[in-house]
């Protein structure tokens, strides 16, 4: 990070007790916004929502790089749950394109295996300890997480998903200090019997001094400057952009024979690739630069286009991860 970007928003450890927060409790992988014109510090961690009443006001509404939380189980020795900012970031990346983790333990040492950037969306069986370094075969194929086992131990269930139920359109002149766009992720642990909001999140500042926002909300449609923003693309944009592999590959790619803007789904959202077929025409068709192998997602060029109206520079925050070879 250069000694001029702005400081990261997370604080470094939360101890977590859930019988502080009755109302419930929601935790999710953080990451940069994906469209970010403020001068506000880099959200990047474990978001964590909490309250002591049901409905009531959030008692914690931040980001932190590590919670540790109590579970008396005689599964944990010490009594402690750990949960790490990058377990939840590539949980994150899992879930957004529908793969289950599951729980990998090396069976030389031990240590819980987490699955990272190209090996978080592939499903294998061979994998490399993080902890001794040696190689080990699972069982079977699957996407290794220690928040898998997380979750077991503290019961978490399946949660019911909905959209967001309200629409906004906003004018970027309106506020002057900035706004900041997330896609929605699959929480993961949600003890409210509510259920998730599915959509684009959106902060919005009046002034750039202000800690908290004027607009802080998910909502199923959001309109910037006249230009409607596609949820999935949002947050398919979001998933993209904290695999290191892919950076500098998704691209705004439009159909050569029809024009049409090209957005890759499934596989090829994750894989970039030479040729790819048009969902318009059905045309094959490839991208025209210098790089071959690409991921279409036309979010790229609607940032491009929120940011012709932008009050501040469009910020391109790195996470910093390195890319996965093993």
């Amino acid at each position: 990070m250069a000694a001029d970007d702005p400081p990261i928003k997370a604080e470094e450890t939360l101890h977590l007790d859930f019988a502080d927060y009755p109302g419930g409790i929601a935790l999710w992988g953080s990451v940069p916004a994906v469209y970010d014109t403020t001068t506000q510090p880099t959200d990047r961690g474990i978001h964590v929502h909490a309250r002591s009443t049901k409905g009531g006001l959030k008692d914690i509404d931040w980001t932190y790089r590590r919670l540790r939380i109590p579970h008396r189980a005689d599964l944990l020795s010490d009594g402690w749950v750990d949960v790490d900012e990058i377990d939840a970031i590539n949980y994150m990346v899992s879930h957004v394109f529908g793969f289950e983790t599951i729980p990998v333990n090396c069976i030389y040492c031990g240590f819980p295996h987490l699955d990272r950037d190209w090996f978080a969306v592939h499903l294998h069986r061979k994998h490399q300890c993080h902890g001794c370094g040696r190689q080990f075969s699972d069982t079977a194929a699957g996407v290794g997480n220690p928040i898998a086992e997380l979750r077991h131990v503290l019961g978490a269930k399946p949660t019911r998903k909905r959209k967001a139920p309200d629409s906004i359109s906003i004018k970027q002149r309106d506020f002057p200090g900035g706004i900041q766009i997330w896609g929605s992720n699959p929480a993961i642990l949600w003890t409210s019997n509510e259920p998730e909001m599915t959509g684009i999140h959106l902060h919005a500042f009046k002034t750039s001094e202000q800690a908290m926002p004027d607009v802080d909300e998910t909502y199923a449609k959001v309109t910037i400057d006249g230009i409607k923003l596609d949820p999935e693309q949002v947050r398919t944009y979001m998933a993209q952009s904290a695999m290191p592999h892919l950076e500098g590959r998704v691209i705004d790619l439009f159909c050569s024979h029809c024009g049409k803007p090209h957005f890759e789904h499934g596989e090829h959202a994750f894989t970039p690739h030479i040729d790819h077929e048009c969902h318009s025409c059905g045309e094959t068709f490839q991208a025209s630069g210098q790089m071959k192998k690409t991921i279409g997602n036309p979010f790229v060029g609607v940032r491009k286009k929120l940011a012709l109206n932008a009050t501040g520079a469009v910020r391109e925050d790195k996470l910093g991860l390195r890319p996965e070879t093993i």
